[in-house]
């Protein structure tokens, strides 16, 4: 796609063209179609960062079937849900707004950009599979999750994935199943939001122009912008700035100034996969199925092997393997990312981190030096006929983890997003990891009710909202909403072509 319009001192400026730039930017545009939004983008198509379909795992995260979002066991037994259930009805957010947004011509051809893909949590060894078993005791219980399956028997579990048993040994195996899971191409419901932006009055979107400052000015914020392609420069103002930049989000943070920036530190890692293409084992696996957490690996390192849907191809993946990296951007990164994101404000925490995270570093070192076979090695855990012949490694996107101070403590935000604004409320950015894309629309939802509070004020506001989002104002996980949430979902779903 070809994007190059500008709009002079508009209300709003995205900078970066990934999922939460797309989706804040249709919000707003539907909440008050009179708004002049800018979205600013530095490489030379939209969304070919991490929102890229080959850059991120494309799983419609709902809590589900990774583990890592429910990683142990309470001193009972017992496992709590809770967490999972606030990941599921977030997502119910995207798939109600993607769903109306093909219900109002916003997007077309939703297979395009999500189709249904079968859930699997999987496990092996006596203590994981009692924690399976726990973990859809809890979660089963709950309306969401009510439909969800468990199985110890292999033969139950190979006609859920036939990949999973193939040549597999006696060891204790157990996996879960819901078949309303979905695979997703964050790429693309991107580009189709972006496309229909643009088309609406007083809206720009402008490739290859990277953001090189940020300052604060009277009526908002001054944004110096470089133009790629011709080498020049120019400014633009504009009274709200979201920063959905992924990995250059730190920079500009620290270039704004802003108080909230200060202390904020980012650690790289990228991502590997290994891919299959070979249409017969291709055609036999038909879920995305989580495994267990490898020790010290961040959240968005746990090994999965996914039916995707990528460039209108059926294909399998694993992984993802990380890997060492100092550059904050797959394709626009430099090495010096890192080694330039450390200024003086941060310094402490970042030495802190290093030496909390010993783990940490010698994973990623490892994970780096890995040869093939140590790959296979891993893959052989859910696939164990797999040969290395039929697999090829190719590389995904970076991911960013976020480190903060809280409390005085550093920690790195290995799980969720963190939405940073300024008191004035002329800025926010996001920074974080997963479930991320997936829940997308809830995460912008958040700040249009922080920075454009006056949109849902009025009548008409609320009512626009509503017919986007009907679960935004009902707390659907309460039992006493399960048939409102039983119906928002059938209608979504409908929609979707799910």
């Amino acid at each position: 796609m070809n994007f190059s319009s500008h709009v002079e001192n508009p209300d709003v400026v995205l900078i970066g063209s990934g999922v939460m730039s797309a989706n804040l930017g249709a919000l707003l545009k539907r909440l008050d179609p009179k708004l002049k939004i800018q979205v600013y983008e530095a490489t030379a198509d939209v969304a070919e960062e991490s929102s890229n379909g080959w850059n991120n795992a494309g799983t419609g995260h709902a809590g589900i079937c990774e583990l890592s979002y429910t990683p142990k066991r309470e001193a009972d037994g017992s496992v709590d849900p809770s967490n999972v259930i606030k990941i599921f009805e977030q997502f119910e957010y995207s798939r109600q707004f993607w769903g109306y947004a093909v219900a109002e011509g916003m997007v077309d051809k939703p297979t395009e950009f999500i189709n249904p893909v079968p859930h699997l949590s999987f496990v092996h060894g006596e203590e994981q599979v009692e924690f399976l078993k726990e973990r859809h005791k809890s979660m089963s219980a709950h309306h969401f999750f009510s439909e969800m399956e468990y199985s110890t028997d292999q033969k139950t579990i190979s006609g859920w994935a036939p990949l999973l048993t193939e040549e597999r040994g006696s060891v204790p195996i157990a996996a879960t199943k819901m078949d309303s899971g979905t695979d997703v191409n964050f790429g693309n419901i991107s580009r189709k939001l972006l496309a229909w932006l643009e088309s609406q009055p007083d809206c720009g979107i402008a490739t290859s122009h990277r953001i090189t400052d940020l300052t604060k000015a009277a009526s908002g914020w001054d944004i110096k912008i470089k133009n790629s392609k011709t080498g020049e420069t120019s400014t633009n103002t504009a009274k709200f700035v979201f920063v959905g930049a992924g990995g250059g989000s730190l920079p500009l943070l620290q270039k704004s100034g802003i108080q909230e920036a200060k202390g904020l530190g980012g650690f790289p890692i990228g991502g590997q996969w290994l891919i299959c293409e070979n249409p017969e084992i291709v055609e036999r696996h038909e879920a995305k199925v989580y495994g267990q957490a490898l020790d010290a690996a961040p959240t968005m390192a746990v090994p999965h092997l996914d039916t995707r849907i990528l460039d209108g191809k059926k294909t399998l993946l694993f992984g993802p393997f990380a890997a060492w990296t100092t550059k904050f951007l797959h394709k626009k990164g430099s090495v010096l990312d890192l080694p330039l994101s450390v200024k003086p404000n941060n310094l402490a925490t970042l030495i802190k981190i290093g030496i909390q995270n010993l783990d940490l570093v010698k994973y990623l070192v490892q994970q780096g030096t890995q040869s093939m076979a140590d790959r296979m090695k891993v893959l052989h855990v859910f696939y164990p006929a797999a040969e290395a012949k039929n697999w090829k490694l190719i590389d995904a996107g970076i991911r960013v983890q976020a480190i903060k101070k809280t409390d005085g403590e550093a920690g790195i935000v290995h799980y969720g997003t963190e939405v940073i604004t300024n008191p004035d409320r002329s800025i926010s950015a996001l920074l974080g990891a997963s479930p991320g894309a997936s829940v997308s629309v809830h995460i912008v939802l958040e700040v249009i009710k922080k920075c454009f509070p006056e949109l849902l004020d009025s009548e008409e506001g609320k009512a626009r909202m509503k017919e986007m989002i009907p679960a935004h104002d009902v707390d659907i996980k309460l039992p006493e909403n399960a048939a409102f949430h039983k119906e928002a979902a059938a209608v979504a779903t409908q929609r979707l072509g799910l």
